[in-house]
């Protein structure tokens, strides 16, 4: 597998790969506009990314759509602890007939992931200010989080928000493999780790949540004296 280094490659991949036409590129176009612009006033990525704008934060989200194996299933999209809108806001901007929720818990964030909703026309955009614990549950045909927690404490959370059908869709860096091999063997998956495109140090965790839940804890009874 060939990585996307240069922003040209990654507009390529997008039109080559992902078939995205003109009207699409224009609107991701106008998001890496908004985007560098608001990182002005508050510090949405780290500046030293906004040179590859399009393979770190562009294609590095978009390649969700891409890296599943399968049809991603139709259907209400959540994105957790979205932050500066990656990966929710791009997969919006590619599906606007699609509806996604962006949560973040930050309120300089849900309103910046508001107001570049509003501009780039994404009316099927939800922003939820709000920690994940605190959400209503309720099925999603998809989930994704771009290292938003390490992965036994991703899934306690957010189990609750799936079903066996609802596929996950979740960046991680180097540690995705061991995240997944320490996953508690109570919680009935079939993740798999894919590598990303964009990052040879990183990989998705991919897959189904059938079922489970999180282990047990108890506490040791002390001794009364």
């Amino acid at each position: 597998m060939n990585l996307l280094v240069t922003e040209a490659e990654a507009q390529d991949w997008l039109r080559s790969v992902l078939q995205v036409d003109d009207a699409r590129m224009d609107r991701l176009s106008n998001l890496v506009a908004l985007l560098l612009e608001e990182n002005e006033r508050q510090n949405l990525v780290a500046r030293g990314t906004l040179a590859h704008v399009w393979v770190r934060h562009i294609v590095d989200s978009a390649q969700l759509l891409h890296v599943s194996r399968e049809t991603l299933p139709e259907g209400e999209w959540l994105d957790l602890g979205t932050g500066a809108g990656f990966p929710g806001l791009v997969i919006a901007a590619l599906q606007p007939e699609r509806p996604v929720t962006l949560v973040d818990s930050r309120r300089l964030r849900t309103e910046w992931l508001q107001r570049a909703a509003d501009a780039l026309g994404l009316d099927r955009v939800s922003v939820v200010l709000s920690r994940v614990e605190d959400l209503p549950s309720g099925p999603h045909a998809v989930i994704s989080a771009r290292a938003f927690a390490p992965l036994d404490k991703l899934v306690t959370l957010s189990a609750r928000f799936s079903t066996p059908d609802t596929v996950w869709l979740l960046p991680k860096g180097a540690g995705a493999p061991h995240e997944l091999q320490v996953l508690p063997d109570s919680w009935n998956h079939l993740f798999h780790v894919e590598q990303s495109l964009t990052d040879e140090n990183a990989g998705i965790i991919v897959g189904r949540l059938l079922g489970g839940s999180a282990p047990r804890t108890t506490k040791a009874k002390g001794k009364r004296t």
